[in-house]
């Protein structure tokens, strides 16, 4: 008899990582991955132009996600088109691209990281029926009500994405792969510590605005003398960002392309951030935090800690879903069974 089929969407490395870790706890299965796709028209002429080149459908973000799929020996079925296969479940971390040719599949939504605010504009794009895309950044991510099954990572999300838009008998708090063990980063061996280290947002190679000479120099006075360390976002323009940092930022700052961004937190003292995940750990690891997001909001959203179990904790509902015969209204009865366990471990850390 054949195993059943499970089909995990990727995006970024980050995401790529996740849903990988997640399919290793579900050897049972047959496991696939495919780079997000669209079937809308004018999103593939987008694509097709080269306009879409610094999203995850496409550039840098495609290629190092199918070179981890290939280092990784992972079948990747991009587009549904390579094995023709017909998908028993599929894994996704955005429910803003949802195509047509999954809507009979088992759906599973597993939150991949920080979401933006929802602001007017996303209202207007909501509203009005626009592809979700348009409002060029994650806001409607969670929120859109499309999946069959949620996958939270903290009590907070969970109220977020209800007050959204999102039902929330369909939401299970499992915590987020990769956002829940942050005493793990203290065992490092970046050779710096007691600095105030910035990390950067690609906000200008997403199309919104950026006044960096004021994020970089506003970073100098809060460091006041204090030894600096930048971390650039793997999808900035490097050489842009570097010029602006040696021309606003202290002489004697140390700026990274790469590196383990992780164990940078760990061992600062102050962390300073724009829109980014990251933020979290900061704050997991008592850092003290500046963000563009009020910090006090990203306290309660902040993801459970779990000791790394998330994965394991996403693919036993995968699992549970997958092999319940009933509908799935029927199966929101039965994933509070484990959101009543997850929901304590949530509120204990």
């Amino acid at each position: 008899m054949d195993k059943k089929k499970i089909l995990f969407i990727i995006g970024s490395v980050n995401q790529t990582s996740q849903m990988h870790q997640i399919s290793s706890f579900l050897p049972e299965y047959d496991c696939y991955f495919t780079q997000f796709f669209d079937d809308n028209p004018v999103v593939k002429f987008m694509l097709k132009v080269g306009i879409m080149e610094q999203t995850i459908l496409s550039g840098h973000f495609k290629r190092n996600s199918e070179e981890y799929l290939l280092k990784h020996n992972l079948k990747n079925d991009y587009r549904m088109e390579i094995f023709n296969h017909k998908y028993d479940m599929v894994v996704m971390c955005t429910d803003m691209v949802f195509v047509d040719r999954i809507k009979n599949c088992k759906t599973v939504w597993v939150q991949e990281g920080m979401t933006d605010p929802l602001n007017r504009w996303s209202k207007f794009v909501r509203k009005t029926g626009l592809h979700p895309a348009f409002t060029l950044s994650t806001s409607l991510n969670g929120s859109l009500n499309r999946a069959d099954i949620y996958c939270a990572g903290s009590l907070g999300y969970k109220e977020k994405f209800i007050k959204q838009g999102t039902d929330g008998e369909r939401i299970v708090v499992t915590g987020i792969p990769n956002f829940d063990n942050y005493q793990q980063y203290l065992d490092n061996d970046f050779p710096h510590k007691n600095y105030v280290f910035v990390a950067t947002s690609d906000i200008r190679e997403c199309a919104g605005f950026d006044n960096r000479k004021k994020f970089i120099k506003n970073s100098v006075k809060i460091a006041n003398g204090r030894k600096m360390i930048f971390k650039l976002h793997p999808n900035e323009i490097q050489k842009r960002a570097i010029s602006e940092i040696k021309k606003y930022g202290p002489s004697d700052a140390l700026i990274f392309t790469s590196g383990n961004t992780n164990h940078m937190i760990a061992n600062c003292d102050v962390l300073i951030t724009q829109y980014s995940t990251v933020s979290y750990i900061g704050l997991g690891l008592g850092k003290e935090v500046h963000s563009y997001f009020d910090v006090n909001e990203l306290k309660q959203l902040s993801p459970m800690q779990n000791n790394g179990t998330s994965a394991q904790r996403i693919a036993a509902v995968c699992r549970r879903y997958l092999e319940f015969n009933g509908n799935k209204k029927e199966f929101y009865k039965e994933i509070n069974k484990c959101q009543a366990i997850y929901n304590d471990l949530a509120i204990a850390n």
